[in-house]
């Protein structure tokens, strides 16, 4: 198990911003310190701030994005590996056409976007926007990169810790999060466990060890500087190598194939064993499958047996939506828009939160390999978006569609 992320919640308008995260910094890098001396390795630091538009509003000037750039400096200084500016607003319907702006003029910048929230519905208007950042951003980096630094969100709530979907809410003090990468201990426990039950128990009770091991040394620090720790998210990241690949880890329960029937079931069986741990809970704390980052997710859709349904599906139950989902790079935005409107429909009829990171990539077509060169990446297969522009009433862009939650 490896600390995937320390992510830090802040408001750059704050007084004495700048000797502030000074002192951050050097806070961050003393806990980081002192977790890999107790055998906890972490892999970054990470800094957090409310909505973009919330900040652009309070400095009057709705075109000005010099203080992101200056911000990604600063954090890039006082050691913060990656900076989130939060999402785009349903409320703000100009903070949506800024997005390609933040990606194209940074490099460490992360951002997202709602398509859907509790206070407004799905907003058409919102789908069409992500749907056409997607498609704009796919040229600003080679290979696509510049999506692997958006996702489009529905419902989701701020204070979670995993990128690129993390934000601040201001009214709360400043504090952090921590992102946890446990997928080799889900595989160490379904190897050798003789039974689901046994299977169970065996992972709840390593991560709710590793939980209290952090929490012992963060009382250390709980006086050091004036931080709230919000919490954990133990949706066991993968990494792309087998022994660190939720995928293996639901074949291991008896499937022969990932994408074969009987992976709704492992899915379900996991997302439920960790909604049982006994953690301080922040962010999604459910089954991640982001498809890249996984070895046996990407060698399943080079097998064919994984497609983009399968995995919408198994978010029905479990996961955190799609995510570093290689698409073809000619794809059109109406093909996207109806993809995204599956994932906001399906986030408010189930209340839970949902993601949606996809990733056209410049020269390929569906059933092209990639070719990454990128440690964090496996390679898989452009996988196909079923789906054409739609018509009629399901595109009036001024529209918000309110779907209540399934009463049972």
């Amino acid at each position: 198990m490896k600390i995937r992320s320390i992510t830090f919640f802040i408001n750059p308008l704050s007084q004495d911003f700048n000797s502030y995260i000074q002192k951050l910094g050097h806070f961050a890098q003393n806990l980081k310190k002192s977790f890999e001396s107790s055998g906890i390795e972490v892999q970054t630091l990470r800094l957090s701030t409310q909505p973009f538009p919330l900040i652009l509003e309070e400095l009057g000037n709705k075109e000005n994005l010099d203080w992101i750039i200056n911000l990604e400096n600063s954090a890039k200084t006082y050691g913060f590996d990656y900076l989130s500016v939060g999402p785009a607003l349903i409320s703000h319907p100009f903070s949506y056409e800024l997005i390609p702006q933040i990606l194209m003029n940074t490099r460490n910048v992360f951002t997202s976007a709602f398509i859907a929230d509790q206070s407004h519905g799905i907003s058409l208007f919102a789908l069409s926007e992500c749907s056409k950042i997607i498609v704009q951003s796919a040229a600003f980096e080679p290979g696509g990169f510049a999506n692997l630094r958006f996702s489009a969100l529905a419902n989701v709530n701020p204070q979670g810790p995993f990128f690129p979907g993390s934000f601040h809410n201001s009214a709360k003090p400043n504090g952090f999060s921590i992102a946890v990468e446990a997928a080799d201990e889900v595989i160490n426990v379904f190897s050798n466990a003789t039974s689901l039950l046994q299977a169970r128990d065996l992972l709840l009770q390593n991560l709710e060890n590793h939980a209290q091991k952090i929490e012992q040394i963060l009382v250390k620090y709980s006086t050091a500087i004036d931080l709230e720790f919000f919490g954990f998210d133990f949706s066991v990241a993968p990494f792309p190598v087998d022994s660190c690949s939720l995928g293996n880890a639901m074949e291991i329960l008896g499937i022969s194939a990932l994408g074969n029937h009987g992976s709704l079931a492992a899915a379900a069986f996991l997302a439920d064993t960790l909604d049982r741990g006994k953690w301080k809970r922040v962010g999604f704390n459910g089954l991640m499958l982001p498809l890249l980052e996984d070895s046996r997710l990407a060698k399943r859709s080079i097998d064919q047996t994984l497609k983009v349904k399968d995995l919408l599906m198994y978010s029905a139950v479990c996961g955190t939506g799609l995510d570093t989902i290689p698409i073809s790079g000619d794809i059109q935005a109406e093909a996207i828009y109806a993809l995204l409107m599956d994932i906001a429909a399906l986030s408010a009829r189930l209340r839970k939160p949902l993601t949606a990171r996809l990733m056209p990539i410049p020269g390929k077509k569906a059933g092209d390999l990639t070719d990454f060169n990128f440690e964090f990446f496996k390679n898989g297969r452009i996988l196909e978006v079923e789906a054409s522009s739609l018509s009629n009433l399901l595109i009036n862009k001024n529209e918000k569609i309110d779907l209540q939650p399934r009463k049972i």
